[in-house]
């Protein structure tokens, strides 16, 4: 079969580099923090864990596993139309935000080589993994005739800058539901190899076990410095990152919902599953998490996919941007409104996961 989306189809610097994808709230983000606070951090309360972890990841398990075989030297025009467009979309999504770690890894392990080596080798160490996944997922994109400029957007994207302790809760959620994601792709199409349209998806389960092994990191990081757990300013934020998270992976994922029925998933099921997945895993750490079996979770989610449509409905239009932002905003206070309503729902206390 002809291709109907030649690579022509997409926006590129230059021949065969993707232009990257426009940034919104809901892409991911690069991100910077204050280095100088994590060397001062004393994390010996916590410090044969952080030992333990920094052995597995020096055992590199994954050193061999991310090669490519011969079942990627084929064409891939069999993917045409609107699935490579959402194929090549995952890729790219998927390669930023494997990059984005490897960018702040790296530059954790870098600054804390003096001040904290332990700490410096595992950064350096998780960089490793991100940039392996990263150069994986890009050279995945070549065979669709496109690839990133990794240079260009190390350069060219905005860097987001939180305070150490957010990126604890922020990198270990995303670590953990990168597992989630990854395994549970990898356990449908185990079961049903017809829908495993490209071969990336039979290296997930190896992948997954990198993304299970940083969140562990980070869940030991945070037993570490107990503050992070243990007061009231703590609950709200931790209820604060899994809203956030969730959040913005049910709306992308509905949006993109065509990927999912390409290997034969269902984006609502799938992305439940993930959330609630996640969502108990994080328990064993935070001191609550959120009642993501509550009906009202995702009914009021729901809302805000409803809203999140119409707002590309109108950002496709051919309405003057004045008043492309008028007609918006009803349908930004109504998702802000929902999402307020759900960081207040009452949440599950997990006293075994306060640090005393």
């Amino acid at each position: 079969m002809v291709s109907t989306v030649k690579k022509s189809d997409f926006d590129e610097m230059r021949p065969g580099i993707k232009t990257p994808s426009k940034e919104t709230l809901l892409t991911p983000r690069f991100y910077t923090t204050d280095f100088d606070e994590i060397a001062k951090m004393d994390i010996s309360v916590n410090e044969d864990e952080l030992q333990a972890i920094l052995e597995e990841f020096r055992a590199d398990y994954n050193q061999k596993h991310f090669v490519r075989d011969a079942e990627f030297e084929q064409s891939w025009d069999h993917i045409d139309g609107e699935s490579r467009r959402l194929f090549v979309e995952f890729l790219e999504r998927s390669c930023t935000a494997e990059f984005s770690g490897f960018l702040l890894y790296k530059e954790l392990g870098r600054r804390l080589k003096k001040t904290s080596p332990l700490l410096a080798e595992c950064f350096n160490l998780m960089s490793r993994d991100e940039a392996r996944h990263a150069g994986f997922l890009n050279k995945a994109m070549s065979d669709f005739n496109l690839s990133l400029d990794l240079g260009f957007l190390t350069k060219s994207r905005k860097y987001t800058f939180f305070k150490p302790k957010f990126i604890f809760y922020a990198t270990y959620l995303s670590e953990k539901i990168g597992y989630w994601r990854y395994i549970t792709i990898y356990r449908h199409l185990e079961q049903h190899p017809e829908d495993r349209i490209y071969p990336i998806f039979r290296f997930f389960e190896n992948w997954c076990q990198d993304e299970n092994r940083h969140g562990d990191f980070f869940d030991a990081m945070m037993r570490a410095v107990p503050e992070t757990l243990n007061d009231w300013k703590a609950r709200l934020w931790c209820r604060f990152f899994l809203l956030s998270v969730f959040a913005t992976m049910y709306l992308n994922d509905l949006q993109r919902s065509g990927f999912y029925e390409a290997i034969g998933l269902n984006a609502r099921d799938y992305d439940r599953h993930v959330i609630e997945k996640t969502n108990e895993t994080a328990g064993r750490v935070f001191p609550i998490v959120l009642d993501v079996k509550n009906p009202e979770f995702y009914n009021r989610l729901e809302t805000c996919v409803q809203h999140n449509e119409k707002l590309s409905e109108i950002s496709q239009s051919n309405a003057p941007k004045p008043l492309q932002l008028l007609q918006k905003l009803p349908h930004f206070a109504s998702m802000g409104w929902n999402l307020v309503k759900l960081y207040f729902m009452k949440p599950i206390t997990m006293e075994q996961g306060v640090v005393r």
